[in-house]
């Protein structure tokens, strides 16, 4: 068996290494692997980065977006399960194990697993990191929903070529493509076992920027809908007042731990909804939707 592991890149360099070093830590896993970068235009290729593991194949995609290229990744690959993460995100010593054990029992389709913030310095929480670990990862509760998030997805070749290949950069691809999925009678299974860890980000800006495309990916969704102007209206406020709603998630997490770590996570959690719901409102009138999601990460 051959599982190959597919991950996109665009100037990422340092994370990237941090990735494949977890990649070639892995425990376990009996199953050979092949790891194909995609990169997606970066300012410089990580040409050196990837040689450094003769197991790592570097290829480019010039359509921007992570759903071009992981679907260029599959294009490339020869593995008879395809394993997604993201380049940025550091796949647990059991990551692979638990993909090869959950594709050997019988019926297994599509499975996601459990994605979790690495602090930087688990003593000194930064001001988004408890925020992040409880709120910014949920893959279970995707999943639920029916979609995984790509950065934590495994499936197979003969999935992709019934459900057809990732949305461009103007969509969500991973609930784009588990929604597809679904509606062709596929399951995705969670499996808690797939862990990887994935960083917080290092400024309020960047997390603004990660709602702003929700935000647009969402409204194009709802706008053709029956009363969806004033649904959407009716949500931007609830979102904004919901944080006093939140306390006993915030008091009984256990991802996150301690008195500080909390009060941090409500803090954090109290300026984003506030800012979600301004910039709902914001989209209804007078925004281009689909000018913000196409935006994706180029800068």
């Amino acid at each position: 068996m051959l599982i190959s592991v597919i991950i996109p890149h665009l100037n990422q360099e340092s994370h990237l290494r941090a990735s494949l070093e977890a990649l070639h830590r892995q425990k376990g896993l009996v199953a050979e692997r092949e790891i194909i970068v995609v990169d997606n235009g970066s300012a410089r290729l990580p040409a050196e980065v990837c040689a450094a593991w003769p197991d790592v194949r570097l290829v480019q995609e010039r359509t921007p977006g992570p759903g071009p290229a992981r679907n260029r990744g599959i294009r490339e690959a020869h593995g008879d399960i395809l394993a997604f993460i993201d380049a940025d995100c550091r796949a647990d010593p059991g990551w692979l194990a638990a993909i090869e054990a959950a594709f050997a029992k019988a019926g297994t389709q599509i499975i996601g697993g459990d994605v979790r913030v690495g602090y930087e310095s688990p003593s000194r929480p930064t001001f988004l990191e408890p925020y992040e670990s409880i709120y910014s990862y949920r893959n279970n509760e995707h999943i639920a929903e029916g979609f995984s998030g790509t950065g934590n997805l495994a499936t197979l070749p003969s999935v992709v070529a019934a459900v057809g290949p990732f949305a461009g950069i103007e969509t969500a691809e991973d609930r784009d493509w588990g929604l597809r999925a679904g509606a062709k009678g596929y399951a995705i299974r969670y499996v808690p076992e797939m862990i990887v860890y994935h960083p917080a980000r290092k400024s309020f800006s960047e997390l603004t920027r990660k709602w702003d495309r929700h935000i647009a990916h969402d409204y194009e969704l709802m706008r053709s809908r029956r009363l969806g102007a004033l649904r959407w209206a009716a949500r931007a406020i609830a979102i904004a007042g919901s944080p006093a709603f939140e306390l006993r998630t915030l008091l009984f997490s256990p991802r996150v731990s301690g008195a500080w770590e909390r009060v941090l996570a409500f803090l954090c959690l109290a300026r984003i909804r506030l800012y979600r719901g301004r910039r709902m409102i914001e989209v209804l009138i007078h925004e281009d939707a689909r000018a913000i999601s196409s935006a994706w990460n180029r800068q």
